[in-house]
């Protein structure tokens, strides 16, 4: 298969995309398409057969269930269940952070295929802000499935190339709309008992969630409830270990490392990135999965990753460094 990429950096470029987008889904096809997150791989959600090239393309384990974006409000309620006990809390999340970087999970209905949710009663649901995301699902009319577009386990893609080293000759098409926003996954949010249930760290903090009630994060070693919840993920090929004072770090003889610094690089390591030199925590969250990759690249023995101040999407960070430390 021939991987096409098509730009969308203009207005006009966005709709010529999003149309020949949107006619590929229509035919059973996953593309890739730009999210305000990270780069997403599509496909028709309500289509068994579609869905299943997604798992087919990432070498996805069939376990792990995807989340569903949303055209529209409408689309909610037809695929899955609000309560009674959790509508207000819902509607006001909904209203404050949809369209956006936060994903729902509620109780599922049977037009969600078994496949999407990896034998779960739930679905997770969200809608995109990205421009040329919400033109695409706008014209194709129906629910998209759309989890990173990047093999399975690996760093998540925030640029059109990073797909392209991924997933080139899987799909059909990559929409290029430039790099993404926020550079990191939404956050993945459960209603229970009148508390919101963090299933996944992500852009949207815990602090800003504290607003509509108690928040508590789920542990790791949870059964698996929810996308991106594996104790080991968006994993580097080159082996990765966290530490919380890189200028301690002992380097191994005769091996080649590299640091991923917080905000100040150190000399003593053969290639080095900060994730912001400023100390500007957005700006070390858009940065961190490109600079992850940009590391793994540079034929090294070893990556070295500090530990960011652990508050606010310092977190999430943090979150994502441990699971790469994984093995």
């Amino acid at each position: 298969m021939k991987t096409r990429i098509l730009p969308a950096h203009t207005r006009e470029e966005s709709i010529r995309a999003a149309d020949a987008a949107a006619k590929l889904l229509r035919d059973g096809e996953a593309v890739a398409l730009p999210t305000e997150t990270v780069y997403g791989l599509a496909a028709d959600a309500l289509n068994p057969a579609a869905v299943a090239k997604i798992f087919e393309a990432k070498e996805r384990p069939r376990f792990d269930p995807l989340i569903v974006h949303l055209p529209g409000l409408s689309w909610l309620e037809q695929v899955a269940v609000i309560t009674d006990e959790t509508r207000a809390v819902l509607e006001q999340l909904i209203a404050r952070f949809w369209p956006g970087p936060i994903t729902l999970v509620l109780p599922r209905k049977e037009i969600i295929p078994d496949l999407i949710a990896a034998g779960l009663e739930t679905v997770a649901v969200r809608m995109s802000a990205h421009p040329v995301f919400a033109e695409t699902i706008r014209e194709f009319g129906r629910p998209l499935a759309a989890p990173s577009a990047n093999r399975f386990g690996r760093i998540s893609p925030t640029t059109a190339e990073h797909v392209r080293e991924e997933l080139d000759g899987r799909i059909s098409l990559i929409v290029d709309a430039g790099p993404t926003t926020h550079g990191i996954e939404s956050t993945i949010v459960a209603i229970r008992s009148g508390e919101l249930e963090i299933l996944r760290r992500g852009a949207i903090t815990e602090e800003a969630l504290s607003e509509f009630g108690i928040v508590r994060a789920i542990s790791s070693n949870a059964k698996l409830q929810a996308p991106g919840q594996l104790p080991s993920h968006y994993a580097p090929a080159t082996e990765l270990v966290l530490v919380n004072e890189p200028s301690n770090f002992v380097q191994p003889k005769n091996k080649r490392c590299g640091l991923l610094a917080w905000r100040a690089t150190l000399p003593q390591f053969c290639e080095a990135r900060a994730l912001s030199e400023r100390g500007d925590m957005p700006e070390a969250a858009a940065n961190l999965f490109r600079i992850l990759r940009e590391l793994d690249h540079a034929n090294l023995d070893l990556i070295i990753a500090e530990e960011v101040p652990n508050e606010g999407l310092g977190k999430t960070i943090n979150d994502r460094l441990r699971r790469a430390a994984q093995r």
